[in-house]
């Protein structure tokens, strides 16, 4: 892999993916500073995704988890950040997306999700559709995960310390990321 794009890695996939586990373990073991979702939502808007939608609908939400993606896209790199699982849906995201860093795809399959997201209370669409969402869900946005994704991870598969091991191991393959290394050495 020799991307031209900032050592910036977006971690996109469903909820349940892993991304927040995996952004810290990312983070704890380069140094880089890790955004999560959650906290550029609060950080844009002043209060969670899940208080937009229960006040304004899904619509508001997905326009301030666009404007979370901005903000993530928009930190000094090194950087790692964890996307919204539904901001692959609108196209210029996608766009922001491939322009933005390296994007990584935290995949597992649907039984797996619905398990590690069940009892979250972040989580109003499992809590409102459960196996049958996450599996409709899956169908709808896998594709467009693959269109934007420069590096695949099951983490299904496997514990989140091996998953944060694998990215590290694609990073350092990556151009941009492997000068900040070489130059800490």
């Amino acid at each position: 892999m020799t991307l031209e794009a900032a050592c910036r890695v977006l971690l996109i996939g469903m909820m349940g993916s892993g991304k927040s586990t995996i952004g810290r373990l990312l983070s704890e073991a380069t140094g880089w500073p890790y955004f999560d979702n959650d906290e550029l939502v609060r950080r844009s808007h002043g209060t969670t995704a899940r208080k937009i939608v229960a006040a304004d609908g899904e619509a508001e939400m997905r326009a301030a988890e666009a404007d979370a993606l901005a903000l993530g896209v928009a930190v000094t790199a090194p950087a790692v950040v964890g996307v919204a699982a539904g901001t692959v849906l609108d196209v210029a995201n996608r766009d922001r997306l491939r322009a933005g860093g390296i994007v990584v795809w935290l995949r597992a399959d649907a039984a797996i999700l619905q398990a590690r997201a069940k009892g979250a209370d972040h989580r109003p669409f499992i809590q409102r559709g459960g196996g049958s969402w996450i599996r409709d869900a899956i169908a709808e946005r896998d594709p467009l995960y693959a269109q934007v994704a420069d590096m695949v991870i099951d983490t299904g598969r496997m514990p989140a310390e091996e998953s944060a091991a694998e990215i590290l191991a694609g990073l350092r393959t990556v151009d941009a990321c492997r000068a900040i290394w070489q130059a800490d050495e």
